[in-house]
């Protein structure tokens, strides 16, 4: 299955990654660490511990990303690696939007719709007319980049713990 060409607009390009890769690694540390901190905090306040951050990290290999049923996608800013979207088939026509992440530092300058868009379009390349995903109700930037990007919510489209807004987008 030919995978998305390369995206790139001003600073930004965006490709293809193994989601294995020591890059792509980093990338989901970083992602996990973020959201895991920002629910404990709201819900126990208190971080991660580091115990259950390793643990959960290890726990989700992101293989799913990978080809022929699945794409990560790096963001890369100036460069640097800056942040990642990932897309895994859920079924014949249907993709999801995953492990969308940006570091802190590089949000704000377009990034992030650069990648959902790259995701769309990699979502197209595996068969997809439909892309999911499942966001927080405290992931308020998330939800409002996804409603801007012509996301609508819907019903849930799985039973995630830490899901609390699912959202959904025919891809033409």
């Amino acid at each position: 299955m030919p995978l998305p060409p390369s995206t790139t607009a001003v600073s930004w390009s965006v490709s293809p990654e193994p989601y294995d890769s020591p890059v792509a690694a980093a990338l989901w540390r970083a992602y996990y660490t973020e959201v895991s901190d920002r629910w404990y905090l709201l819900h126990e306040g208190r971080r991660t511990g580091p115990d259950e951050l390793e643990r959960e990290i290890a726990a989700v290999t992101g293989a799913e990303l990978a080809p022929p049923t699945g794409q990560l996608l790096l963001g890369r800013y100036e460069g640097r690696p800056a942040g990642t979207a990932g897309v895994r088939l859920l079924d014949s026509g249907t993709a999801e939007l995953t492990r969308m992440f940006l570091y802190e530092q590089a949000r704000g300058r377009g990034g992030a719709a650069l990648l959902v868009t790259a995701a769309e379009e990699a979502a197209r390349a595996l068969g997809a007319r439909r892309m999911v995903l499942d966001t927080r109700h405290d992931l308020v930037e998330a939800r409002a980049l996804y409603a801007r990007l012509g996301y609508t919510e819907t019903g849930p489209h799985n039973d995630s713990l830490y899901a609390e807004h699912w959202f959904a987008k025919a891809l033409r």
